[in-house]
């Protein structure tokens, strides 16, 4: 992808581009951006299972110009029988990344789709639930073409997901990955999502369905129960934001590392670097990440357990000392604790202006690979995250939220523009976060030209064994010499590796023109009308 996508009326953005497709139909019938995105997610849950289900979590960040958006927290919580006496009784000095006994949270999503529908109809919307699930419900019954991405992380994680209930009846074919451009259907998600369409979201928590999923949770292993289910909402909170000069950027509150994100970029606004794409840039932009990473890991976690507020470290006098800790020519020793991360972000704004920011996840890739035989749900294992000793809010509890690094992204400009942006990829979501705005927003490049750019991911994700800085291979040769002069431990990886997320970016200027933007690592697609 090189050029930027352009249109008046409407403008999507996904990493399938049968979801954005999906999206772009709502559009183009006079759905808003909320129908519109809810429709991308439910086609992503079928078509790229491996990134994403409605077995997990969600958040959003809904506004138009002007105004104030509105989060969207679909978090989920840990079931009243995860403790840490369960794992230790088990054997277990930590929790198991696969498996039952990964999948230990609820799943907030579907409490998100629930949400953000009320929301629509406040904002016009009129599309009802079994509109926006069409696209995903014929995909899943009629099939889709398996991705190479999808192949190759089946190929990759079969030997700790192969034995994982229902795993292998549902992704694997005669006991292998599907091969690239097979078809591959889910006649039981299929069915699911059209009952959800009819039957709507409080079905799958206090329901018929919810009967169904917690029948099969239990015997798959789990200890999420029907109780647990019915306990599970959604709510509307306030999110985080910060000034930089000529913007105001705007982020998702904890359990998610959304102030890590506004903090990489207030942090290199001080630095005043003048040009992108040289040592300046890049070296900035890592040590940023670090001096924001050093406070979300000692701060963020379960809300009700944090101890400190977030909004205490967006001040000027905070973010002025931690500024002042950068050294411009050297690099601060790391690494800090690495985090996965399979998810999906999309975007969409509408005619009217508004625009939806929104990331869906189950974690890693297929989740804890724990599939629901009765309704071919994938049920995520974000719940592995919690820590099972010491007194952080990372610590497993019964009620407790976990730890998310998901994070949607919104930008207002004082010349009127407004952007959604965001990207999957775990600890690399600020950082591929801030690479994108920064070329962007402070260094005038296109919109396209931002995403396509070569991209760095500071730290562990993607089953990567390493804690260095991973450049693609794209960086001119000088500049990563001098990287390593100042003391990065540097690695180069391929030219469009897929650790570094699948990013996508929509902008609405001040007259109304539209521009979006897709990344070439992803399956997706940017399309406008």
């Amino acid at each position: 992808m090189l050029n930027t996508v352009r249109a008046r009326r409407g403008m999507v953005t996904s990493p399938h581009h049968l979801a954005s497709e999906a999206g772009l139909r709502v559009l183009r019938e006079g759905g808003n951006a909320v129908e519109a995105t809810m429709a991308m997610a439910a086609a992503l849950a079928v078509v790229y299972p491996h990134m994403t289900a409605i077995g997990g979590d969600g958040f959003w960040l809904i506004g138009a110009p002007g105004e104030e958006p509105v989060a969207i927290d679909a978090c989920s919580r840990a079931a009243r029988a995860a403790s840490p006496e369960l794992y230790f009784d088990a054997g277990h000095e930590a929790i198991p990344q696969r498996g039952p006994l990964a999948a230990n949270t609820t799943a907030g999503t579907i409490a998100g789709w629930g949400e953000a529908l009320a929301l629509s109809v406040e904002r016009g919307g009129r599309l009802p639930l079994s509109r926006l699930v069409e696209d995903a419900v014929w995909h899943a019954r009629n099939g889709f073409a398996v991705t190479a991405s999808q192949s190759e992380l089946t190929a990759e994680k079969r030997p700790e997901l192969g034995h994982v209930s229902g795993f292998a009846d549902t992704f694997l074919v005669n006991g292998a990955a599907p091969a690239t451009g097979s078809t591959l259907k889910l006649p039981a998600l299929g069915e699911t999502l059209h009952r959800l369409g009819n039957e709507g979201t409080e079905s799958f928590y206090r329901g018929a369905l919810a009967r169904e999923i917690a029948h099969d949770l239990a015997a798959a292993g789990s200890p999420v129960t029907l109780e647990d289910l019915a306990g599970c909402r959604a709510s509307r909170v306030a999110p985080l934001s910060v000034k930089l000069p000529g913007m105001r950027l705007y982020n998702f509150p904890p359990p998610t590392q959304g102030l890590a994100s506004l903090m990489i970029l207030a942090l290199f606004s001080r630095l005043r670097v003048r040009e992108g794409e040289d040592f300046a840039h890049l070296h900035g932009l890592v040590e940023a990440t670090k001096q924001a990473f050093l406070v979300r890991d000692c701060l963020i976690g379960d809300p009700d357990a944090m101890t400190g507020d977030p909004r205490d470290w967006l001040t000027d006098t905070a973010l002025d000392d931690l500024a002042a800790r950068i050294d411009p020519a050297r690099a601060l020793p790391w690494p800090a604790p690495p985090s996965a991360g399979d998810t999906v972000w999309l975007g969409a704004i509408d005619g009217n202006g508004l625009a939806v920011s929104f990331i869906q996840s189950i974690y890693f890739e297929f989740g804890s690979g724990v599939v629901l035989p009765q309704t071919g749900i994938v049920w995520q294992n974000r719940g592995s995250s919690f820590a099972l000793k010491g007194e952080s809010p990372r610590v497993l509890a019964p009620g407790r939220k976990p730890f998310h690094t998901l994070n949607p992204a919104m930008a207002q400009f004082e010349d009127g523009r407004h952007m959604v942006y965001g990207t999957m990829g775990g600890e690399g979501q600020p950082q591929t976060q801030a690479a994108l705005f920064s070329r962007y927003a402070m260094f005038g490049q296109e919109l396209q030209a931002a995403i396509t750019a070569p991209r760095w991911l500071l730290g562990r994700t993607w089953g990567a064994e390493t804690v260095s800085l991973k450049l693609e291979d794209r960086f001119p040769p000088a500049l990563v010499d001098a990287l390593r002069a100042a003391g990065h431990e540097v690695e180069t990886v391929a030219p469009f590796d897929a650790m570094m997320g699948h990013a996508g970016a929509i902008v609405r200027q001040s007259d109304g023109r539209l521009e979006g933007a897709n990344d070439p690592r992803s399956d997706g697609a940017a399309m406008g009308f």
